[in-house]
């Protein structure tokens, strides 16, 4: 019993540096989580206010004090309203751990995937035909799948292709692919809303890179003006990709590799912006 009043201390000690670190740590993924959205403007605006009712409580300005203090109450509320996107994306990154993870494609599966997929990328660059090709992963799409034609369909370049020829009902919305099907054509993806992206950047690009700022899907994306081969993911894209390098990326984000390896998209030094 003496032995462990005295390790008490010690105890409380460490279980208050646990504490700091489990809350820094969840701060620090917090602002991972909002860095270039509209919620990282949100939380410098709510820092500055506190501080500034704060301020106003301590030199007793009494009128601004109770003024400030009654619109956060009612602005918490119409944070949650307005940042529902931001906060959804949120919870589905915490949705995203073990526990919760999906069956795996088989090895046979995969290379079938994806050569179909590339077979019809090349072809679509060749012929300068615009597509968007979006591969579900953890976060379900359901909601955009709704928006579109629903296939459950296997897997074809030649489906892909025809899906995206101009002047068809199909060609102007994206294909989302779950597991190793189509699973709808012609499906409307939210738009970044990311200012920093150059003006050459079209809609096809903006809203592979608004899904992939909400979800953690991959998206494959031709460019119908040059025929260019661009991949989003986690609101990055990488542009003028080969058809070799992207079927490299996307292999890479389907099967375990060993950890000491060089990351795919740092090996092809693909072009991030």
């Amino acid at each position: 019993m003496d032995e462990l009043k005295e390790l008490l201390p010690y105890l409380k000690l460490w279980s208050t540096y646990l504490d700091i670190a489990i809350v820094a740590y969840i701060i620090y993924k917090f602002m991972q989580l909002i860095k270039e959205t509209r919620a990282e403007q949100l939380v410098k605006g709510i820092i500055i206010l506190l501080v500034v009712t704060k301020l106003s409580d301590v030199m007793q300005l009494h009128t601004i004090y109770w003024l400030l203090k009654n619109a956060m109450t009612v602005g918490a509320i119409a944070i949650i309203i307005i940042f529902q996107p931001e906060l959804r994306r949120a919870l589905e990154h915490i949705g995203r751990g073990k526990f919760f993870t999906k069956n795996e494609l088989q090895v046979e599966e995969l290379e079938t995937m994806l050569d179909e997929i590339i077979q019809a990328v090349s072809e679509l660059s060749k012929n300068r035909t615009g597509a968007i090709i979006a591969l579900e992963q953890e976060t379900g799409l359901n909601e955009y799948i709704e928006t579109g034609v629903r296939i459950d369909g296997i897997i074809s370049s030649g489906l892909l292709i025809n899906i995206f020829e101009p002047n068809t009902p199909l060609h102007d919305g994206a294909v989302i692919i779950r597991k190793n099907r189509i699973a709808a054509a012609g499906c409307f993806l939210p738009l970044t809303e990311s200012q920093n992206l150059s003006k050459q950047i079209g809609t096809r690009h903006r809203a592979a890179l608004g899904l992939t700022e909400i979800s953690d899907s991959l998206v494959v994306i031709v460019s119908e003006e040059t025929g260019v081969i661009s991949f989003a993911r986690e609101g990055k894209l990488s542009r003028y990709l080969d058809t070799k390098s992207l079927r490299e990326i996307l292999k890479n984000h389907y099967i375990k590799v060993e950890s000491k390896k060089q990351p795919v998209w740092t090996k092809w030094g693909v072009k991030n912006e």
